[in-house]
């Protein structure tokens, strides 16, 4: 039976329905005042916009700062510049994983985010010390949001003897995908370290979620390599490819060919939209049926203090770097927060219809562009039928 209802309220902008809900989920969308008088009511949305909650594809909540005093930003111009500052900076903190990626997560979900994917660092300079942080944090939240776990291993899955066994460990641990980074550039040994991350998600039948930052003609070869050990394997559908600058490097044009394949491989696209580096061409890949999603990357960290965890705020970035203005243009970077990056992390019953889950956020605005450019904080974040956040505040576990 029904258990209550949100009253008068306009998916995506649409007519204003009452939404019923049961034992957590969707039941009916029903036009404005039709639903049952007797029904508790959860919220009177009063005309309010309905969006699904957001879907944080890309983070790091094992590296924030989060809660700690200014820090200014000591790294060094390269990525192994940052690497070897963040592991000084961390080394010299006293504040556990769970102080500050907690907080930090129930401002993440304050703003509308129920659904995350996270990378957790598997580095001999750390042991197990991150994972076991981010399982317990993952089951401490377990009842609010959805949240997976990427062995990440970011100091080289092959130069760094003994990384493999952490990353081993950490997949029976309970992390829920394989993770990699720029085989080439990185580890210097691309079909190695390709093969070494299909082995062990073909092993433990987890999927893959790699960061490519390598650029250029050597970073659309290492798409095409992955393309080929996706279908080698089997693993379509569950890939993605973080970052993948080198795909900004080309005439759109050109890339048509490997979107194409991308798409019928099922491989996702993930891009935070960067203003300082070549980025993929969103529009082109989604066009060809390439799946595009999006996330914060690191929030208050050693790497760069910037970054907040508005994944509506990182729709508006996404559409500045792109240019985007078009209310069909903000609705396509509204998707890469929110059903692109379900797709993506292959998560169930995601949206508005009848079933789902009723992981919803409201909020004061006409449209879904409006909703991006105004970013009002008067959100209402509901989680499984219970409201978990008012007014950009976290107020339910």
């Amino acid at each position: 039976m029904p258990d209550h209802v949100i009253r008068n309220v306009r998916p995506l902008g649409g007519p204003a329905v009452d939404v019923v809900l049961d034992d957590g989920r969707i039941s009916a969308m029903l036009p404005a005042g039709r639903a049952a008088p007797d029904l508790p009511v959860l919220v009177d949305g009063q005309g309010q916009l309905l969006l699904p909650a957001l879907v944080e594809s890309h983070v790091h909540f094992d590296k924030t700062l989060w809660t700690m005093p200014w820090r200014p930003n000591s790294a060094g111009p390269t990525r192994n510049h940052r690497i070897s500052n963040e592991h000084t900076v961390l080394q010299n903190v006293q504040v556990p994983i769970a102080e500050r990626a907690g907080p930090l997560i129930e401002h993440c979900i304050a703003r509308g985010s129920l659904y995350f994917r996270s990378h957790v660092d598997c580095q001999t300079v750390w042991g197990l010390r991150h994972v076991e942080a981010m399982l317990a944090v993952r089951e401490r939240y377990r009842h609010v949001i959805d949240l997976q776990l990427v062995a990440f291993p970011q100091g080289g899955l092959l130069i760094s003897p003994g990384t493999l066994d952490l990353m081993k460990a950490a997949l029976d641990l309970g992390v829920d995908v394989v993770g990699g980074i720029d085989p080439a550039g990185i580890d210097r040994d691309p079909i190695r370290h390709l093969d070494t991350v299909f082995q062990l998600a073909a092993h433990y039948r987890r999927g893959i979620d790699i960061h490519l930052h390598d650029l250029g003609e050597l970073g659309r070869w290492e798409i095409e390599r992955l393309c080929d050990m996706t279908q080698a394997f089997g693993l379509q559908g569950q890939v993605v490819i973080s970052h993948a600058y080198s795909l900004g490097a080309f005439p759109p044009a050109d890339l048509h060919g490997l979107a194409d394949r991308l798409a019928a491989l099922d491989v996702a696209i993930m891009t935070c939209a960067p203003p300082n580096v070549t980025v993929p061409p969103v529009a082109m890949l989604r066009s060809r049926g390439v799946t595009v999603c999006s996330g914060s990357d690191g929030i208050r960290d050693a790497w760069s203090p910037l970054g907040d965890g508005d994944m509506l705020e990182r729709a508006m970035l996404i559409a500045l770097r792109f240019g985007w203005s078009k209310d069909e243009e903000l609705a396509m970077a509204f998707d890469m927060v929110s059903r692109g990056g379900a797709k993506a992390l292959d998560i169930a019953s995601y949206g508005l219809d009848a079933g789902c889950p009723a992981n919803l956020l409201l909020l004061p605005a006409e449209n879904i562009g409006e909703a991006i450019v105004n970013r009002s904080l008067q959100r209402t974040v509901v989680s499984r039928g219970r409201i978990v956040a008012r007014d950009g505040v976290f107020v339910g576990a």
